[in-house]
């Protein structure tokens, strides 16, 4: 019996029988998909068993789809985004002139092309601007598509793809509620991926419908012997028999058949003898055994095509098999006749399990060997870098002057891509190259900094080696800036912070060590990380380049270097509270043209961030957040992203939107770097506490604040003031007003000891003013008061003024704190403040009520409970509430629901009922975005973080049913 294929029933077009209940399975994922929603269904099984065939019989009579394909390989593994440019490069090539003309000229080209192989030659900071916004436009286009037709994302041998693919796929399918996207994928069942997370993540049971492709039974055996003898009538024992030998497994079934037709085997009893028992391991031996009677040069070729691949070129094969295009060819037809290759095109195996067999065949120190002869002819024939780096990395240590540059340039175009874990494996691969001392050190450089996209530690181990080689001064510059980020990002420790400032401090100070720097960059480079260094771990910074508040108004703008001079010249002045006009102008100096993000250019945009949050310039700060979130998308830095989403965070709760940034901790913490470090981990936790007690979540806020209420201050750092604040407010709630006073005083202990006085960023002794009135320390509170509207007023910070005005205003009462209270409200009235507003209303209300001003405490309080209600701050709006009932003005219906618009609260019923976003459009005749809105509104006014807690929250607050069907469209 042999692996055969010829022009008649034995050839490549085999029907796809028995496959009713899987095909059953995937129009029942592909019906929701329909419906506008993505998922995922998965074809698992062994080898040979129908995926492939299956997926494509699916697809070949469902027309509503747009298809587009992928076949992993075990050899692509390595490649960044080969799966995704498989997807997507064909459009180019298959679009209408109309649709070209959008992709040509339109994001989406710029998306395309960057996935090709020739995108990353420029500059890295050009490659990695155009690398950005090529990942962060795949979704658009992935979005895009789905809306002129249903998508099917179809990807064979899913086991194989790479990890930058994978990840996308994950991304995709977690962001893309509302596109019409089917991701069809293969695998096999004995090379499952279940221990990857994200694979793990793409076919979790809420994405993914996994469907176990078993062997063909009984009948579906007697249609194939019909198929092939299609004129005989198929006696009965017969196809028993066929299906007994082979155990139903497609792969076995086809080669039986077809070696019986071409034994002249007839489908009756009489040759029941002649039906031979078929596995994996009979039918690999029948291919080793044809294989093994072939000529040299035959098995050349076949070995050539295991190793480097199907529909290879022939000069390649040829290469690879020391011989020529014409004797090439023979072999492929000798291939052919043992139904090896495909019938068609250039040479292919006619299944996988032929690529198996023939690799089996060979030795280790022959696959090794195999593999290092594949790269160097294909790094000769001029293939792309990373499939050459891919047979290096197969083979083992490979020796040559061209396997370095090869794998250098190779990482390079993963960093570009947006791979650094597989830049990191490339440059691990180049370190066992013979190098010499400066060489390895450039090597461990470059490995250090693809590693801090992702893996703080192990930067910081590649990148402390490589100083110890380099002798380059712009080199170290680098190695330093990259060890200091990593370092800071992964919470390293004073001692080991306080021995790169020495390094820092002795390359700016040495002899020569910029000679012939334009305007002295990189001294102005290194001034900038001593700055955040200093900032971010007090102390750690020792003699050296110190900008000093607000000491120059003549400093340049020309360059990067000097933007992030001024920079950290405007986040020293707001620190020492200076006027907010004077600070804004600065920082809007250091953002003109604020170039994207490397590692040369951090913290300039570090800084210019945090100013603009403590200046309460939110609308900026958010612009700059989404440029730098769509700088790094798709690139790999994931410590970097996770910092952007605690700033995210930061953002809303400012803002006052507190379910918003509690989900968005959530979100942060969800999508920690590979490591488990997550950067700022005591900030996000800081916001987490603060609206977890706005929500009136006192229980889970102490349980939040137990991992960190216990630390030393072995790590003082910019953190621990703004934690020590929340964990006061906690105490106050938990009633243990005079362990609150005792944290506000240790905040202001670190706040002097580093020099921050601005009230914008650490408001301590408004807090503390609470405090001491609770205990009947009205001396004390009206001291600390008036302080901190001094240094608010010399801020001129809004916000600030209206804190420091209210915390006056309760702390001096009478007529003159209801003054106070009433500026405070007129002045945060013109803010982003909106939870601090409310705040201000209720003790205006309370201060108006004690005047028995009634109308005018109804009048502010009903305003103040609106935005509480608004923000989702229910521990407030029950506040504000309960004077408004003492005030004597209407409350409203009890719960939550109260505070719903008409809009809302119908939206929401729906969505409670499980009614997708589509359908609720539909069903009351609005726009898919007047759902979104409705619902992001209710979420936040109900205090819940998303859909899944909206069916118990309408419940609770209104009665209302979460049976489907039962909400009116009225």
């Amino acid at each position: 019996m042999t692996f055969v294929q010829s022009r008649d029933a034995c050839g490549d077009d085999w029907p796809v029988v028995g496959r009713e209940p899987e095909l059953a399975a995937i129009d029942a994922v592909a019906a929701g998909v329909l419906s506008g929603r993505t998922r995922v269904v998965q074809l698992e099984g062994p080898a040979g068993i129908g995926k492939s065939a299956l997926m494509s019989s699916w697809w070949n009579r469902n027309e509503r789809f747009r298809v587009l394909r992928a076949r992993c390989h075990p050899l692509e593994r390595a490649f960044a985004f080969g799966v995704v440019r498989q997807l997507f490069k064909p459009l180019l090539a298959e679009s209408a002139p109309a649709d070209r003309t959008e992709f040509a000229e339109g994001a989406a080209a710029a998306a395309l092309r960057a996935l090709d192989g020739a995108a990353a030659k420029g500059r890295l900071r050009e490659a990695a601007d155009q690398t950005a916004s090529t990942l962060r436009e795949l979704d658009g286009l992935a979005a895009r598509l789905a809306h002129r037709q249903p998508l099917l994302l179809a990807i064979d041998a899913v086991q194989w793809i790479d990890q930058p693919s994978l990840r996308w796929l994950v991304h995709f399918v977690g962001r893309a509620d509302g596109h019409p996207v089917l991701i069809a994928v293969t695998s096999r069942s004995a090379e499952g991926r279940g221990r990857d997370p994200l694979f793990a993540e793409l076919v979790r049971p809420a994405n993914c419908r996994t469907v176990a492709v078993e062997p063909l039974n009984a009948g579906a055996v007697t249609q194939l012997v019909r198929t092939v003898w299609p004129t005989d009538r198929p006696d009965e024992a017969f196809c028993a028999a066929c299906h007994t030998a082979t155990g139903g497994h497609p792969l076995f079934v086809r080669a039986l058949l077809c070696q019986a037709q071409r034994g002249g085997v007839k489908p009756t009893a009489e040759f029941l003898d002649r039906i031979p028992t078929v596995n994996l391991s009979t039918l690999g031996a029948e291919i080793s055994h044809r294989l093994c009677q072939t000529s040299d040069e035959v098995m050349e070729l076949a070995q050539a095509l295991a190793f480097l691949g199907d529909r290879k070129p022939p000069d390649l094969l040829a290469a690879f098999c020391g011989t020529g295009r014409a004797v090439v060819r023979s072999a492929a037809e000798e291939l052919r006749s043992l139904g090896l290759l495909r019938a068609d095109g250039d040479p292919g195996f006619t299944h996988p399990v032929v690529r198996d067999t023939v690799l089996g065949m060979l030795s280790p120190e022959e696959l090794g060997a195999g593999h290092a002869r594949a790269a160097q002819v294909s790094c000769l024939s001029g293939r792309p870098d990373e499939e050459v780096a891919a047979h290096v990395l197969a083979a083992g240590p490979v020796r040559g002057p061209w396997v370095l540059p090869v794998l250098r340039r190779a990482a390079s175009e993963a960093v570009h891509r947006g791979a650094p874990e597989t830049a990191v494996t490339y440059l691990r691969s180049a370190l066992d190259q013979a190098l010499d001392a400066p060489e390895r050190a450039r090597v461990l450089l470059e490995l250090g900094t693809a590693a801090s996209h992702y893996d703080a530690a192990l930067a910081t181990s590649c990148v402390t080696s490589a100083l110890e080689g380099l002798t380059d001064g712009t080199a170290r510059t680098d190695a330093l800036g990259v060890l200091a980020y990593s370092l800071l990002l992964s919470r390293g420790s004073r001692t080991d912070l306080s021995s790169v400032d020495r390094k820092i401090a002795a390359l700016c100070d040495g002899p020569g060590a910029y000679a012939g720097a334009v305007d002295g960059e990189p001294a102005l480079r290194m001034t900038g990380l001593r700055a955040w260094m200093e900032f971010e771990r007090p102390s750690v910074a020792g003699p050296g380049p110190a900008p000093s508040p607000g000491a120059d108004d003549d400093l340049a703008d020309r360059t990067a270097g000097e933007r992030q001079l001024l920079a950290i010249h405007a986040f020293h002045a707001l620190r020492a509270a200076e006027p907010a006009p004077y600070v804004a102008g600065l920082v809007e100096r250091a953002s003109v043209n604020l170039p994207a993000f490397s590692h040369d250019l951090f913290p300039l945009h570090y800084f210019v961030a945090q100013t603009l949050l403590y200046l309460d310039a939110l609308d900026s700060a958010d612009r700059l957040n989404h440029h730098l979130t769509q700088e790094i998308s798709g690139r790999g830095m994931e410590l970097l992203g996770a910092s952007l989403r605690i700033y995210q965070a930061a953002l809303a709760l400012r803002r006052g939107n507190v379910t918003e940034a509690l989900a968005t901790t959530k979100a942060a913490a969800d999508h920690a770097s590979p490591t488990g470090r997550l950067p700022y981990a005591l900030t996000l936790d800081t916001i987490r506490i603060d609206a977890l007690l706005a929500l009136g979540r006192t229980e889970a806020a102490e349980r939040v604040a137990l991992a960190h209420a216990a630390a030393g201050q072995a790590e003082v750092a910019w953190e621990r003031p703004r934690f020590l604040m929340s964990l006061a407010a906690l105490r106050t709630t938990q009633g243990h007003t005079r362990a609150a006073l005792s944290l506000l005083r240790e905040c202001g202990h670190h706040c002097d000891a580093v020099g921050t006085v601005n009230p914008a960023m650490y408001p301590w002794r408004s807090r503390a003013v609470a405090a001491h009135l609770a205990l009947g320390e009205v001396a004390s509170a009206r001291t600390l008061a008036g302080q901190e509207l001094d240094l608010a007023r010399s801020c001129r910070i809004p916000r600030a003024l209206g804190v420091a005005l209210r915390a006056s205003g309760t702390a001096i009462g009478g007529a003159q704190g209801l003054d106070l209270l009433a500026e405070a409200v007129s002045v945060l009235d013109a803010t982003p403040a909106r939870l601090e507003l409310a705040c201000a209303l209720h003790d205006f209300g309370a201060a108006l009520m004690r005047r028995d001003d009634k109308p005018g405490a109804r009048q502010a309080l009903r305003r103040g409970l609106d935005l509480a209600a608004g923000c989702g701050a229910t521990t407030l709006a029950a506040r504000l509430e309960q004077r408004l009932h003492l005030a004597g003005g209407r409350v409203g219906r009890p719960g939550g629901i109260r505070v719903l618009t008409a809009g809302e609260e119908r939206v929401s019923a729906l969505a409670a009922q499980g009614y997708s976003n589509k359908e609720i459009a539909e069903r009351l005749v609005v726009s898919l975005r007047t759902v979104e809105t409705h619902l992001t509104g209710a979420y936040r006014k109900l205090g819940i973080p998303g859909r899944p807690y909206l069916a118990a929250a309408m419940a609770e607050a209104g009665g209302v049913s979460t049976e489907r069907g039962s909400a009116t469209s009225s």
